[in-house]
């Protein structure tokens, strides 16, 4: 089972949950939907770890969660996105340096709030080389992305029917914006899915044919990508 650390981020400290690969892998940053660092992220970094990557979901809300969708609402917009990117770069930092990381890319993988905050990433910290945003949610203009930093990095994005598709205005300004930079990005449809059908906590939306599958694409992407 991981732990609760605590990480340098610029200055200061931050926290977040590791889970680390036995014998070691590549490491990557897991980050949070709109409920905060709640026992279902705690669970995928575990899955991540058995998976054969070393993994740190930071807590962007520096301790608080909650399962009323007002408070996530309230919580997200209040995300300061200097602080944000502080941490992930804090995050990709502390995980360079770990015994059981074994590969000197880190990857990244999100979800709704967290999965733009995933795509964002890259722009954050020049060691994050994939990236992987499951249903991203937050208008680009909240984290204004430096898009040419994609340059030769890799994104991966699954994309809800509820959402709109791969048609949605916010992935089509993503995947242009990488491509412009000459990134890589895929992105993969999922007929008949809700938003958060990744989420096995939450019955209404969840999706386990189509989270299997979203699965094995992410894992095979990450291992493509950080080696």
């Amino acid at each position: 089972m991981g732990s609760m650390v605590t990480f340098a981020s610029n200055g200061g400290t931050a926290d977040g949950y590791l889970a680390e690969a036995e014998g070691g892998g590549p490491g990557i940053i897991l980050v949070q939907e709109w409920w905060g660092l709640v026992g279902h992220i705690k669970d995928v970094a575990e899955r991540f770890a058995s998976a054969g990557f070393t993994t740190l979901a930071p807590d962007f809300f520096h301790g608080v969660t909650t399962g009323e969708p007002d408070e996530a609402m309230r919580l997200m917009m209040g995300l300061a996105m200097d602080q944000a990117a502080k941490d992930v770069d804090g995050a990709a930092v502390y995980l360079s340096g770990l015994d059981s990381v074994s590969a000197p890319t880190i990857g990244v993988v999100g979800f709704c709030m967290g999965g733009s905050l995933a795509l964002w990433s890259a722009t954050v910290a020049e060691n994050i080389q994939a990236a992987v945003g499951f249903y991203p949610a937050l208008p680009w203009e909240r984290m204004n992305p430096s898009w040419p930093s994609y340059a030769g990095k890799s994104a991966l994005i699954h994309a809800s029917e509820e959402d709109g598709t791969s048609k949605a205005p916010g992935i089509q300004a993503a995947v242009t914006a990488i491509e412009g930079a000459h990134g890589s990005v895929e992105v993969f449809d999922y007929p008949g899915t809700h938003h958060a059908f990744f989420n096995d906590e939450r019955p209404e939306v969840h999706d386990a044919a189509a989270s299997a599958l979203a699965w094995d694409r992410t894992i095979a992407f990450l291992h493509e990508h950080l080696g």
